[in-house]
């Protein structure tokens, strides 16, 4: 990764977006990709995670909070390493479809 340069990917969140955070970026040699103002399309939590861990606890009833973090805590210890790498690879070809439509589009789950 270093070796082909680290691009970020942040959202336009103040805290991102502040010149502090922008001149560090730049000085490590990160260089920041452009993000639609609003592309939910782009959050790996919103079309990878929160969609595979819907369909296992999907039929699930819970008596209380504590059951659900600990049903969630178990699904998240059952995923290999693998499972995350592939939705991030998955961003990639989101923001290439985003930027080249200008952001006017939408993925059907």
């Amino acid at each position: 990764m270093i070796s082909k340069g680290i691009r970020l990917l942040a959202d336009n969140e103040p805290v991102h977006t502040a010149q502090a955070s922008v001149v560090t970026a730049h000085c490590f040699g990160y260089e920041l990709l452009q993000h639609p103002p609003f592309s939910p399309d782009l959050a790996p939590s919103d079309f990878f995670l929160f969609p595979e861990m819907k369909k296992p606890l999907r039929d699930w009833r819970f008596d209380d909070r504590e059951d659900v973090i600990f049903k969630v805590e178990q699904w998240f210890l059952s995923k290999v390493e693998d499972f995350y790498k592939e939705g991030l690879k998955q961003v990639k070809k989101r923001w290439q479809k985003c930027v080249t439509l200008q952001g006017d589009y939408l993925e059907k789950y």
